[in-house]
């Protein structure tokens, strides 16, 4: 059996259950977290140039993600729905790596965090990519998903150490 001392989404029996978050202090809550999309770099130019036949990569990409944070609680069984005061996702494309970095910062002034809407938010957004893409680059892959950062909550601030390859 499960130790549920561990993990909070599983009861005395080892049952999944949803957090009873009523007894929390509501409070601003954030959580960033980042995606990053291999593809190659001539595939980075036709989406800097708009050259895609699907249109504006980066435009859906923002708004699917944008939805997806706000969906969360409808595709993770046991997340809040929750009021979300912000969602934001960016790109950095990087065209000699072919690389596209997602990042999504969702906010919230509530009872329960948000890193599973930012972890959302990047990843949709980083499918969109690919489904965008797939025609001129099958190939394309998508990794590290990670929160990166988080502010609010009992455990207040934590933000991810970095490795020191990448210093």
């Amino acid at each position: 059996m499960t130790d549920s001392k561990n993990f909070t989404h599983v009861d005395a029996q080892g049952a999944a259950h949803m957090v009873d978050i009523s007894g929390k202090v509501p409070g601003q809550r954030q959580a960033i977290a980042v995606a990053t999309v291999q593809t190659r770099p001539d595939v980075i130019q036709l989406i800097e140039e708009n050259g895609l036949k699907k249109g504006d990569v980066l435009a859906v990409a923002r708004v699917a993600g944008i939805m997806a944070a706000k969906r969360t609680s409808d595709l993770i069984p046991l997340c809040h729905p929750l009021a979300l005061t912000k969602v934001s996702v960016s790109f950095q494309l990087d065209q000699a790596s072919g690389q596209i970095e997602i990042s999504a910062c969702c906010a919230v002034q509530g009872q329960t965090g948000v890193e599973m809407e930012a972890l959302t938010a990047a990843s949709v957004a980083a499918l969109t990519i690919h489904d965008m893409c797939k025609a001129v680059d099958p190939a394309l892959q998508i990794n590290g998903i990670q929160l990166q950062e988080k502010t609010g909550g009992k455990r207040g601030h934590w933000q991810r150490e970095q490795n020191h390859a990448d210093s």
